[in-house]
């Protein structure tokens, strides 16, 4: 038998080679045409933005006149008080009276708002009383001490502004109360009907402040500001603002805001410093 030579070995080794590289060759080619191609992942659609919740303005000095003028203008006429009126029961509100705008009051001063400043102490003293009435004042019906109600006088109700007016050269004498012959016309009032309500009420009790202000920190020019804050109430069926015409239907009505006091503040509108603040049983205080 021939042995094969060196160079016929070659070859064969060669070929070998040759061929396994075709065959792996082919078996690559074949792969990546066989292969599945690579799943395109589906456009994921943007989640849908939610609507903006819409903002619920608290209702200020402005805001409350022009509703009391609806309802007072309803009630005058002999009509349902308007859609506004009754959709601002549960409203936050947040009213700002001016007070003791004509200057410190008389030592003797009867005023429900007064305040004075002692120079030689320098001692600032301030006095805010609430009014109280019976349910009947404001035409509910039934026993006389069925209802009462515990609030404030809104004076000047022609004002939104909730600073003083510019008096100029009109300045009011001391210890005159300001009113509106044949008085005043509108009220914000809490209204209570049972005893739990009727502990949230002061009983006379004033808003006192009694604080030391140095004469130079001191400056009452443009008076004081009450600060009644909390929401309108919602009596059901009824409006949350009652009004009465007790002289007839020639008189202007005078009408009462049903409020729930949740705070009442004094401040200085010069300096914009908080003086005091009281809370009521309303907001857990």
């Amino acid at each position: 038998m021939q042995e094969p030579s060196v160079r016929t070995s070659r070859l064969a080794i060669a070929a070998g080679f040759a061929a396994i590289i075709a065959i792996g060759g082919s078996g690559f080619f074949l792969g990546r045409v066989t292969a599945p191609a690579p799943k395109v992942p589906a456009p994921v659609a943007p989640a849908p933005t939610p609507a903006p919740k819409p903002v619920v303005k608290t209702l200020e000095r402005g805001d409350l006149l022009a509703l009391a003028q609806q309802a007072a203008d309803a009630f005058a006429s002999g009509q349902a008080a308007p859609k506004a009126v009754t959709d601002a029961a549960g409203r936050a509100f947040d009213l700002t009276l001016p007070f003791g705008c004509g200057g410190p009051a008389d030592a003797d001063s009867g005023l429900p708002m007064r305040w004075s400043y002692d120079e030689g102490e320098q001692i600032l003293r301030i006095s805010v009383r609430s009014e109280t009435w019976k349910g009947g004042d404001w035409g509910s019906s039934g026993p006389a001490d069925a209802e009462v109600a515990e609030g404030f006088w809104i004076s000047r109700p022609w004002m939104s502004s909730p600073d003083c007016p510019l008096r100029g050269d009109r300045a009011m004498a001391r210890g005159v109360e300001p009113v509106t012959l044949p008085g005043q016309t509108l009220a914000i009032a809490q209204f209570a009907g049972n005893e739990a309500d009727r502990d949230l009420h002061r009983g006379g009790r004033p808003y006192e402040i009694v604080q030391r202000v140095p004469k130079e920190r001191f400056d009452g020019s443009r008076g004081f500001r009450l600060l009644v804050s909390g929401r309108i109430a919602n009596p059901g069926a009824s409006a949350p603002i009652r009004c009465v015409q007790p002289a007839g239907t020639e008189q202007r009505p005078i009408c009462a805001i049903d409020v729930r006091i949740e705070s009442v503040r004094i401040a200085n509108p010069v300096s914009g410093e908080t003086l005091a603040t009281w809370s009521t049983g309303r907001v857990g205080q």
